[in-house]
């Protein structure tokens, strides 16, 4: 057994972060000394390890402590969820580094790039394949032909700020492989008419709910169909980080709003943004 004062010299955590941990509940230790002293075994210092990993990311303790208490989470899967976010933070920084040996070599530009022009010609490849004849068709009135759109499909998206909106999807997915993997996979346009179609209902449901407490059960349990709906759609296995997004755009774009307002009725986007941060922030 460890002391609070060998864990802190063991993990550099202060031995006062310690105590607030065991009062929110989020670690606690494994029993007490007759004099009332905290004692951790091995166990609780991996648990700790846990944490810390996901302090890394400047995650919430709120949000550490909901994961960490999934009954549907076992170690493995914790780990292999922390590996996917380190993977992440890796090529970040790894381009980041590549940027600043640029602008020493005297090269000034930043390189935002997430997707290179290989991906994303796979990624414009997939985005045709899964398309039906009459959503070919409306590109081709847009753009005139799908070798313009091609075009400018591909100019767009090596832009900085569409690299940046990748590079949020990569943190969605949890790996830039399994973002493009999900590019290429195709549910078909009746299915994916029928996602459509399902949470369009969940919104109308929603909408009705419109003055209700966010945090009652009815409207809890609208959100809990729409993150299952949303985890098949998009293929994840957590769809926290989406949501949440799709939450900020709700609550701020008052494009966005005024767009999805006219179809649901006024105040719709922001209670629905609401109600989002409020079932994933629990």
């Amino acid at each position: 057994m460890m002391t609070v004062k060998e864990i802190a010299e063991l993990t550099g955590i202060s031995a006062r972060t310690l105590h607030y941990y065991d009062e929110i509940g989020l670690f606690v230790p494994t029993s007490k000394s007759e004099a009332g002293y905290r004692l951790y075994d091995d166990k609780a210092l991996e648990t700790l390890q846990q944490i810390l990993f996901f302090r890394e990311f400047d995650i919430p303790l709120k949000e550490i402590k909901a994961v960490m208490e999934n009954p549907d989470l076992d170690r493995n899967q914790i780990l292999q969820m922390q590996r996917k976010m380190l993977m992440v933070k890796k090529e970040r920084i790894e381009r980041l580094i590549a940027s600043i040996d640029d602008i020493l070599k005297g090269d000034n530009r930043m390189d935002f790039t997430v997707f290179d022009e290989t991906e994303i010609h796979t990624m414009y490849d997939s985005l045709v394949e899964q398309m039906n004849d009459e959503q070919k068709k409306i590109f081709i009135e847009h753009y005139g032909s799908l070798e313009s759109f091609k075009e400018h499909f591909l100019k767009n998206a090596a832009t900085e700020k569409v690299q940046k909106s990748f590079a949020k999807i990569v943190e969605w997915y949890g790996s830039k492989e399994s973002a493009l993997e999900a590019t290429k996979t195709s549910h078909g346009s009746e299915v994916m008419t029928a996602y459509q179609k399902r949470i369009g209902n969940i919104q109308k449901k929603l909408a009705s709910k419109i003055g209700m407490d966010v945090n009652s059960f009815e409207v809890r349990e609208l959100i809990g169909e729409y993150d299952f709906v949303a985890k098949q759609l998009y293929q994840m296995d957590d769809v926290t980080k989406l949501m949440l997004e799709i939450a900020k755009v709700y609550r701020s774009d008052s494009e966005a709003k005024a767009g999805v307002d006219s179809v649901y009725g006024t105040g719709f986007t922001s209670y629905m943004g609401e109600a989002i941060e409020a079932f994933y922030n629990r």
